[in-house]
């Protein structure tokens, strides 16, 4: 023991494995006893007790045994050569000037474990911040993160849906997260970023913890504004009544009925997963059928198979832009008119606010320059009293065209309009009919059925005063 002794402490490598493994283990001593105790510090105390400093002590208890190692074929080489190994200077804590020393190094010592832990902590917590997600790397994730301050979960944090709770995943998303930074570093990413991420931690450990079927149930009104592109900007109403269903009974119903427990659905997809093939669908009675696409009997088909991949659905199959959602232009203006950002008093505003926003430009600046400029020509041209009198309505209409333009294009990660669909219905991609489209098949001639009241109910469809909702009072 003696001699492991010396080894340990004559040798620089386990030396350094000592300190480290004995600062580690008391750092994860005194954080476990805290939180026995009740002490709240959030989920990266968690993270520190349980992987950060773990880890450090396993580095420092492997550096101990090198060390030793190490040490010991000195020692037998400065024998053999009949060199004598020094001693070690005696401390004697007696003397007033070593007991003043040993004490201010201990203290030091105490405080740099102390500012190394908070360091550290700090560290692992501005990693996990939506500031350091969305603006670290700013020309690749200023689409993304732009999205997500305009998005419902605006206030919710990046980890809480694309890491969660549990160290596994930390750990996965920083590995990961080492080669998006060489990506980043030499220039290696894809322009736009490519869609879906397809290492995502399933939804409904995510996402379910929020969401869930069964707290969504029955059917919901949505009531949806849409504008003309005459030179009254025409307000029409279109009114659908959902059929989201969710637990009803020992079954599900209605939209929600594919994520019913006993319900598994698997598909085969493109890596883009808007294009499926293959779908199993497996009931809770033990009912098993395969629904096979009619591209699978085309020329050419098995050598394309080997590009596609299996996947159980999920919520995000559908629900693929719940936060980082991007719309259409006409979507755009739409919502800004019915906010009142964009007035619908200016005539032929739609219109020429959808013709300005379609670009192209090279940049933002350049945008907001060229729209402002296009919608005050036209005004300016066509109704010149007009704009004399409403010429800061017409500005205001300007600016907000050039913010739509920037919340959903970006030109330097040749992001466009349309770029990330929406697979929520079928606006902005096939949706729901890249399933239910009456093409997929079984053996026996049952196909995925093309029933839009499956859905939903169409109660109005762009109507200027639709009865529906003056019988509702709405």
């Amino acid at each position: 023991m003696r001699g492991f002794q010396i080894a340990v402490t004559r040798n620089p490598l386990s030396l350094l494995g000592a300190l480290l493994a004995t600062f580690s283990a008391a750092i994860v001593l005194t954080l476990f006893v805290l939180e026995m105790v009740g002490f709240d510090g959030g989920p990266y105390i968690g993270i520190l007790a349980y992987l950060v400093f773990p880890a450090l002590l396993l580095v420092g208890l492997i550096l101990i045994p090198l060390g030793v190692r190490s040490e010991r074929r000195r020692a037998r080489r400065q024998r053999a050569e009949g060199k004598v190994r020094p001693d070690f200077p005696v401390i004697d804590l007696n003397q007033d000037k070593v007991r003043r020393t040993f004490l201010v190094v201990a203290a030091l010592s105490i405080v740099n474990v102390i500012v190394f832990t908070a360091a550290t902590y700090k560290g692992v917590e501005v990693m996990e911040s939506n500031e350091f997600c969305g603006t670290a790397c700013h020309t690749v994730m200023e689409p993304e993160h732009t999205a997500h301050m305009r998005s419902p979960h605006a206030q919710v944090d990046c980890v809480d849906c694309h890491i969660g709770s549990g160290v596994g995943w930390f750990a996965k998303s920083k590995l990961s997260g080492a080669w998006q930074v060489v990506s980043v570093t030499f220039n290696l990413y894809s322009r736009p970023i490519g869609t879906p991420v397809h290492d995502l931690r399933p939804a409904r450990e995510t996402c379910g913890e929020c969401h869930w079927p069964a707290s969504f149930v029955g059917n919901r009104l949505n009531v949806r504004t849409h504008y003309a592109s005459d030179e009254e900007n025409t307000e029409l109403k279109t009114v659908l009544l959902m059929r989201v269903g969710g637990e009803k009974g020992n079954g599900y119903e209605g939209i929600h009925w594919h994520v019913d427990p006993g319900v598994d659905i698997r598909y085969r997809s493109d890596p883009s997963r808007e294009s499926i093939y293959d779908v199993e669908m497996k009931l809770a009675d033990g009912t098993s059928k395969t629904f096979l696409s009619p591209a699978q009997a085309e020329e050419g088909w098995e050598a394309a198979a080997g590009e596609l991949e299996w996947r159980t659905m999920d919520c995000v199959d559908c629900h693929n832009r719940a936060t980082h959602v991007y719309r259409l232009p006409e979507q755009e203006i739409d919502v800004a008119m019915e906010a009142g950002r964009i007035s619908t008093a200016l005539p032929f505003i739609r219109r020429e606010g959808l013709a300005a926003l379609a670009g192209p430009y090279a940049s933002h600046d350049e945008a907001r320059e060229g729209i402002a400029q296009r919608i005050g020509d036209f005004y300016r041209g066509e109704y010149p009293e007009l704009y004399a009198a409403r010429r800061e309505e017409i500005d205001r209409a300007a600016a907000e065209l050039g913010d739509l333009y920037s919340y959903n294009v970006f030109p330097r990660m040749n992001v466009d309009w349309g770029a990330y669909p929406d697979h929520r219905g079928h606006e902005q991609s096939p949706g729901c009919f890249r399933c239910h489209n009456d093409e997929h098949e079984t053996a026996d001639g049952e196909v995925l059925f093309q029933d839009c009241f499956t859905c939903h109910n169409l109660l109005a469809l762009e109507e200027e005063s639709p009865e529906i909702l003056a019988d509702l009072e709405f």
